[in-house]
């Protein structure tokens, strides 16, 4: 560092360098070798420039020297830094995500960063292995073996695939009013009571609430919605019991269908459902009326997503349910203002999903019975 290198701008250098520092911001590192640069050319000692900029008085001749050997531009934009060796190589990297994967040792619950850094100096070379190198490493690989979901896997056998097209044909049907599509299912819903009155929001201050609330009981909330065309209905109840259920299709079939020949309902497996609490809520000649009209279709087992009702308990619960609701009465006339914006605006669930898509996606999980044969005829 015995040379000596002067730097001397030009009139439109200074002016460049001004307008960078003055334009926006800048990583820190260019920042500073501008700041180099406009300071060095005013004649100011790399000590100084460097106890000013909190650089080190390295940086500070590194940057002359770039603009002296290599230009203005050269100077500002500093080569890439080759970093540090990767501490895993590629094959010890894919050892890692293979133990990520695989069963924690006896007495873990699950893989950790510190569990793993010891793993991998068993398993490697290496006499240390830091957790920082482990973090990076799965980070990579988008791993989190720490972490874990609850799901219900299905088991997809022939039943499965049977239902699932049953309700897929019916969606992909044409619109037909003497035998309308109609999903239905259930959502309960909590009644919260405020402790205290809430604050109303005003100009620059939101609304506030207290975070204690008192727990009013829940309600249950049973939801129509038509496949084909933009409708639904909500009915509000205190349980969703056999003689609940049974008021809800006495409902559909003499108040909201009046004209159909034949109701197909999709809906869940749940125990209620079916054509047997009709007849355990109803007199047997008004049960079996009912199901002169209802065909009842039932969804796959943990398949909740091929019923399109699903999505729209979504809707409501965003739009109309998400806040504190303190009693039935209030529920009810909040879901009905809601059900009338709803219907008025011709809001529906487009649904794209066809058996075509179920087979292209699903193909490998579809039992094989009868022989790929069969299944290609199909």
């Amino acid at each position: 560092m015995n040379v000596r290198f002067i730097v001397t701008l030009t009139e439109d250098e200074r002016t460049e360098l001004g307008n960078l520092l003055s334009g926006g911001i800048l990583p820190s590192r260019k920042m500073k070798r501008a700041q180099i640069l406009l300071a060095a050319d005013r004649g100011i000692s790399d000590a100084e420039i460097a106890a000013t900029l909190a650089v080190g008085t390295a940086t500070v001749y590194r940057t002359k020297r770039s603009f002296v050997e290599e230009g203005f531009h050269e100077a500002l934009h500093e080569a890439s830094r080759p970093g540090a060796a990767r501490k895993l190589s590629t094959k010890e990297h894919a050892l890692l995500i293979a133990t990520a994967c695989s069963k924690p040792p006896a007495g873990s619950a699950r893989w950790t960063l510190g569990l793993l850094a010891e793993q991998m100096v068993e398993l490697t070379v290496h006499e240390f292995v830091s957790k920082e190198t482990i973090r990076r490493r799965l980070q990579e690989s988008d791993l989190k073996p720490w972490q874990r979901k609850m799901w219900c896997i299905p088991k997809v056998d022939s039943e499965y695939v049977a239902r699932m097209e049953n309700v897929l044909d019916l969606y992909a049907e044409k619109a037909d009013p003497k035998r309308p599509v109609v999903c239905f299912d259930e959502s309960p819903t909590q009644l919260i009571g405020e402790v205290r009155e809430p604050i109303p929001a005003s100009p620059g201050q939101p609304a506030r609430c207290d975070y204690e609330y008192r727990r009013n009981g829940t309600a249950n909330l049973f939801v129509f919605l038509d496949a084909h065309r933009p409708w639904r209905a909500v009915k509000v109840t205190d349980h969703r019991k056999i003689p609940d259920f049974a008021a809800c299709m006495l409902d559909l079939v003499d108040v909201h269908y009046p004209n159909a020949e034949k109701i197909r309902v999709v809906l869940d497996n749940l125990s209620t459902h079916s054509a047997s609490a009709l007849y355990d809520a109803l007199p047997a000649e008004e049960a079996r009326r009912l199901l002169r009209k209802i065909e009842f279709h039932f969804t796959p087992k943990h398949a909740s997503w091929l019923n399109m009702v699903e999505i729209e308990i979504g809707v409501l619960k965003a739009q109309c349910l998400a806040r504190r609701i303190e009693d039935k009465d209030t529920l009810r006339t909040e879901v009905a203002a809601w059900e009338a914006r709803r219907n008025s605006s011709s809001a529906k669930v487009t649904w794209t999903f066809t058996v075509d898509d179920a087979r292209r996606k699903m193909g490998r999980a579809y039992p094989k019975v009868g022989g790929d044969k069969a299944l290609a005829a199909a």
